[in-house]
């Protein structure tokens, strides 16, 4: 069946070959934006675009220079021009979009959480594995090139046994009950929300970086602001905070601290390692450099793709002293995605595999600081 677009300004171009990255972008806010710039960095391009509402996709279309927008996911999928489907949506839409995107043939990128469950989580693994489908998570901060240089120093063995991992990742931005979002319903943004949308990331790189896997843990909870809303307060039953400590498989022990709370901290998120040789630090709000710390001499190592080694060298696009950011993290994110597409396999291509083990950690984050207990974390 044809599909007619509600808008389409690309009507009357020319009939040059498609790109190679043909995505379709679900969701028309903050992270939909996001995800299209990054494609069209990557050379891809954005065929199609749906949103809540036809308005909505159509006003968002110019911003997301996208070449149509349609009136239902159902017509979006039914375009032949889509490869790959960007799921930009709030969290308790992401199994129905995903699953319906998969059984239509499509990659997927999906925004994390994966899912409100780890029930839907693995439903959405198998479904993509069944499809034969590339299907990666947006933990994107894994694309600093100074966290890609901490990684290839723990695996030449320069921090040697690694015995402890900690840090935080803090944010200010629903620090007063004014503050709200779609997050802090449950029904919407599932039953974890600092630890879900946050907590998560931090545990994503420290694994990554490390190579340790969180085994089991100890949480606290807590809800700072129990009555929260621009206009009408009502009654939160997500978390502003947790404090995680943990166990690794190897034996290490390691705390996390996770706040959406923390005045005067935007996007704060700071992990720290230290092994019988050595010990290093990242900060997320400084990403230009990296701690590395010495019994004899400590020094602050910088982005420079002339020095670091090859896997980090990879993602500076830019020479020393041109900072490097989040967006650029994401336009590599869809870079290697785009690869992955292709046949290639990028290192450290974050899939639905991860975004499965982030909705375990979570599930065992939320049994704790529920029942007050060591909970054992889900293989």
């Amino acid at each position: 069946m044809a599909v007619t677009p509600i808008t389409d300004r690309a009507a009357g171009a020319d009939s040059s070959p498609e790109v190679g990255y043909r995505a379709a972008i679900v969701g028309t806010g903050f992270m939909g934006r996001v995800h299209a710039r990054a494609v069209q960095v990557a050379g891809g391009r954005v065929v199609g675009a749906v949103g809540s509402t036809p308005e909505r996709a159509a006003a968002a279309q110019g911003e997301l220079q996208a070449d149509a927008v349609y009136e239902t996911l159902d017509e979006l999928l039914g375009s032949a021009d889509v490869d790959v489907v960007h799921v930009c949506t709030p969290n308790h839409l992401h199994e129905p979009v995903v699953l319906a995107a998969l059984a239509a043939g499509k990659h997927v990128v999906c925004e994390k959480p994966l899912a409100t469950s780890t029930e839907a989580a693995h439903a959405m693994t198998a479904a993509a594995r069944e499809a034969g489908r590339i299907a990666a998570v947006p933990f994107v901060y894994r694309f600093h090139p100074m966290v890609r240089e901490a990684r290839e120093r723990v695996r030449a063995g320069e921090v040697g046994s690694i015995f402890l991992a900690h840090g935080s990742y803090l944010q200010d931005w629903l620090l007063h009950p004014t503050d709200d979002n779609w997050r802090v319903d449950p029904q919407l943004g599932g039953p974890t929300r600092a630890f879900g949308d946050i907590g998560s990331h931090w545990c994503d790189l420290m694994e990554f970086v490390t190579g340790e896997r969180i085994v089991r843990l100890s949480a606290q909870a807590s809800t700072v602001n129990k009555l929260r809303g621009a206009e009408t307060l009502r009654d939160v039953t997500t978390e502003d905070v947790v404090i995680v400590q943990f166990g690794t498989e190897t034996g290490a022990i390691g705390s996390v601290v996770v706040s959406q709370v923390s005045a005067g901290r935007k996007n704060r998120l700071l992990l720290e390692v230290s092994g019988s040789r050595g010990s290093l630090a990242f900060d997320q709000e400084n990403p230009e450099q990296l701690w590395w710390g010495g019994r004899e001499r400590s020094s602050q190592l910088v982005r420079d793709p002339e020095t670091l080694s090859s896997p980090a060298a990879r993602y500076a696009r830019v020479p020393a002293g041109h900072p490097q950011g989040y967006q650029d993290c994401f336009d590599a994110f869809v870079s290697d995605t785009g690869e992955a597409i292709a046949g290639a396999v990028p290192d450290g291509l974050p899939t639905f595999d991860d975004g499965l083990r982030a909705a375990r950690l979570a599930e065992a984050v939320m049994t704790s600081a529920r029942e007050h207990e060591w909970v054992e974390v889900a293989r």
